[in-house]
């Protein structure tokens, strides 16, 4: 071996041994980093499988869909079954799902478990862990609804759990309003069992509720908060914003994963996209989110 090629190769071995010891002291991430599909709901509807392969190039590995057919058990158009296979072809899964359990708060239970029924059968052919409860009403915000909602939420969560699903609710900031000394959060937290009704913390929606931090309620209840919506609060607007531009400080939650139960996270935007191109800020997000805080998770 020459003098050059002898140069070359210890060069060579000496940066493949650097890399061996830095990536010994880069710990992997305990959890898959997650996107909600509401983000990106536009490129969604116009190519699933193309939006699809460009969030994992990006490193999404896991999703929470939304916008569920019950008529059809379908997502996006495409039969639950044939979804999951989808996934699977480009190597995603899908943790969980938003479902509009909301619209049955008020009826019989017979026609609230009849649609629970169909978005069982949806989560289990696409392989998803939990179902979600995302939203109320506006005409459902009041102390005699959140009493209701209680109800429903352990009816719900009781018959999900017999199929080997997990039930959770996600919350906004709405749940944090004082209705004469008691919020709809303290009902859900008090009159759910948390054995059959998890959590999802929106941890922009706490934020911008500016209650309470999220570690107070982890506190309250550990081991509940099994998943998270993370997403930045625009500086001036208060709005949504890529992560790393608002002014959320992620480094003093983040670490809290294990207070909180933490099982599964997703990266979310719901709109006020800096170009006005959703796929556009989930790659901003995404770039952050894995320079500086996907140490934490």
């Amino acid at each position: 071996m020459n003098r050059r090629d002898f140069i070359a190769a210890t060069g060579v071995a000496a940066t493949a041994g650097l890399l061996t010891s830095f990536d010994m002291h880069v710990p992997k991430p305990k959890f898959k980093m997650g996107l909600q599909l509401f983000t990106i709901r536009d490129a969604m509807a116009k190519d699933v499988k193309g939006t699809l392969q460009k969030a994992a190039a990006l490193g999404y590995q896991d999703l929470e869909t939304y916008g569920f057919d019950p008529d059809n058990v379908s997502y996006y158009g495409i039969k639950a079954k044939d979804f999951g296979m989808l996934l699977q072809e480009l190597k995603l899964t899908t943790s969980s799902g938003h479902y509009d359990l909301f619209k049955y708060l008020n009826v019989p239970d017979a026609a609230l478990l009849e649609y629970v029924d169909k978005c069982i059968e949806g989560a289990l052919a696409t392989q998803q862990k939990y179902i979600t409860w995302p939203w109320l009403d506006p005409n459902d915000r009041n102390i005699e609804s959140f009493q209701r909602l209680a109800d429903r939420l352990n009816i719900i969560g009781t018959h999900v759990n017999k199929a080997g699903l997990g039930f959770a609710y996600h919350n906004h900031d709405f749940e944090f309003v004082d209705h004469e000394g008691k919020t709809g959060y303290q009902i859900i937290m008090e009159e759910t069992d948390a054995d059959v009704v998890k959590l999802q913390m929106d941890l922009y929606w706490v934020a911008r509720a500016s209650v309470q931090p999220p570690s107070y309620y982890f506190n309250k209840q550990p081991g509940r908060f099994v998943m998270w919506h993370i997403k930045d609060m625009d500086k001036v607007n208060k709005d949504y914003t890529e992560l790393g531009r608002g002014s959320i400080d992620y480094t003093k939650i983040l670490p809290d994963y294990k207070l909180a139960g933490l099982e599964y996270y997703f990266l979310e935007q719901g709109g006020n996209f800096r170009t006005n191109n959703s796929m556009e800020s989930i790659t901003e997000s995404a770039a952050y989110f894995k320079k500086s805080l996907i140490r934490y998770l």
